[in-house]
């Protein structure tokens, strides 16, 4: 239990009676809330972090709001070899204010592999399809054209289709896009349709009540029935507040939602145990020719041969600071000459789904413990990953490739064999992807929730976040998560459970 919650027990408590509490106010509790308050449920959204606007973003340095936007400014560690960064949005809107607007559908062979292996038969495509189609017209989903600018997602097409290899028009929520080349830290021209901008405020607009800057700290439970959610907010963030909901969801991360299950007493052994997610690494290609990689959106062309195995190569969004962070482990020998020759630069994103797992753990005083151990095979996955990137990139133009370590590459056969005796325990990776922290499946394989979301045994409490996913998407996983949700909230819709009134006995303590 949070220590602040606990000094703070017998203080007067602000109580809020609702039908509908959400948890959370990213891709998965922006669409439970849109739906319930859209069919007439009482509901009230809470949200850890800050409300902004669009033109608190524009007037803003990029670096503030990454302070501002990010759980620990995008570098929550996850611990092991090596430390890899996390990256989370902390704000209504969550993570959607500071991705890249991506919605891709999920393939159809992820979901039957799901079904086949964790029971979850009622989310193949078919059954998806329509909530798909519903969110893509809501967020105005379509592919990005290059347009004028976008000159190293054009370089990367074109070495693609001179391998014979696949790729895809980027498919983003962000019709509009003036390429203000901004979006991991928040969109200054208000094209990217996250949910602060899209489903939130229509939810408000059937009566949802937003409440920034409050956290959700305990479940009280009787082991079946959430009766009271203890929350910790006000302008010091101390202020305790009893939510007396008629149903929760939860949708606060998967991170935070399976620190809010453990806290709580609710699976807590299975909980975060086994968190799927998915690694980055930068690869910083300079070319001859200018490339002026800064005149466009986060990119526009994704290679896709290797979706298969969970790779995805695509350029990054370039300025000097972003340049500096991917060079991070080179010195100034390096990066200045690289930041003085920035019209010929530009940065790329290999991403990789890990077959290795996160522990999610929480600790006592509210701390919290994330920690992998990456596998054989990701680290083989990775070399290979590095590998056919840098051979599409030197197809591409370029004449220098710097990998996620203290190297420099000046061929492609120089590139195949730093491949082949690399360690990539040693690589700057970073995740910004984690799914699968509480999956719906089968208890025995793991699960925690069943087709519904609810986890097991309970009747008024559902999941509708990215821990409910059953593994790693392999690909950037809003559109997959905003789809599940979707169905969690009209099963929910179509009979909502009758909870049963509070007996005198029942325990105010997690079970």
């Amino acid at each position: 239990m949070d220590r602040r919650l606990m000094t703070r027990r017998r203080a007067p408590a602000r109580t809020v009676s609702c039908d509908a509490l959400v948890i959370g106010s990213g891709a998965g509790g922006a669409v439970a809330a849109l739906e319930l308050a859209r069919a007439g449920h009482p509901t009230v959204v809470l949200e850890e972090g800050p409300r902004t606007t669009t033109a608190e973003l524009a007037a803003s340095a990029p670096a503030a709001n990454l302070r501002r936007l990010y759980r620990d400014a995008g570098l929550t560690p996850i611990l092991g070899s090596p430390v890899i960064p996390y990256g989370e949005g902390r704000c209504v809107g969550g993570s959607t204010v500071v991705n890249g607007g991506l919605l891709w559908a999920p393939p159809d062979a992820l979901l039957d592999r799901w079904a086949r292996v964790m029971g979850t038969t009622d989310y193949r495509a078919e059954r998806l399809a329509g909530h798909l189609s519903t969110v893509s017209e809501r967020l105005g989903a379509g592919e990005q054209p290059h347009g004028d600018g976008n000159a190293d997602s054009r370089l990367l097409a074109e070495a693609a289709d001179a391998l014979g290899w696949r790729w895809s028009a980027a498919r983003r929520a962000a019709p509009g896009c003036r390429h203000l080349n901004r979006c991991p830290t928040g969109c200054p021209g208000g094209a990217k349709r996250s949910m602060l901008v899209s489903y939130l405020p229509e939810a408000e607009r059937y009566g949802a009540v937003i409440e920034p800057g409050t956290r959700a700290v305990l479940l009280r439970h009787d082991g079946r029935t959430v009766h009271r959610v203890s929350a910790l907010g006000g302008p010091d963030g101390r202020t305790r507040i009893d939510y007396r909901p008629r149903t929760v969801f939860l949708a606060a991360g998967s991170v935070g939602s399976a620190l809010l299950l453990q806290r709580s007493g609710i699976h807590a052994r299975t909980a975060g145990r086994a968190m799927g997610f998915h690694v980055n690494f930068r690869l910083v290609a300079r070319f001859a020719d200018p490339v002026h990689a800064g005149r466009g959106t986060i990119f526009t062309a994704q290679l896709r041969e290797f979706e298969d195995l969970g790779i995805h190569v695509m350029p990054a969004n370039l300025t000097p600071g972003s340049l500096a962070a991917a060079l991070a482990g080179h010195g100034p020998a390096v990066v200045n000459p690289l930041l003085a020759d920035l019209p010929r630069v530009a940065v790329y994103t290999v991403q990789v789904r890990m077959s290795g797992r996160v522990a999610v753990r929480h600790l006592p005083g509210g701390g919290r413990s994330l920690r992998h151990r990456m596998a054989p095979y990701d680290r083989g996955l990775l070399r290979f990953a590095l590998g056919r990137a840098a051979r599409l990139l030197f197809r591409a133009g370029a004449v220098e490739l710097y990998p996620p370590c203290t190297s420099v590459l000046r061929s492609e056969s120089a590139a195949r064999e730093f491949a082949v005796r690399a360690d990539p325990r040693s690589w700057d990776l970073v995740c910004v992807h984690a799914m699968a922290s509480c999956p719906m499946g089968w208890s025995a394989l793991g699960g925690v929730c069943d087709q519904h979301g609810r986890p097991y045994g309970f009747t008024n409490l559902r999941l509708c976040d990215a821990s409910v996913l059953p593994g790693p998407a392999g690909l950037s996983p809003q559109g997959t998560v905003m789809a599940f949700a979707h169905e969690i909230a009209a099963r929910y819709l179509s009979s909502p459970p009758q909870v049963p009134t509070r007996r005198h006995c029942d325990s105010d303590t997690p079970s």
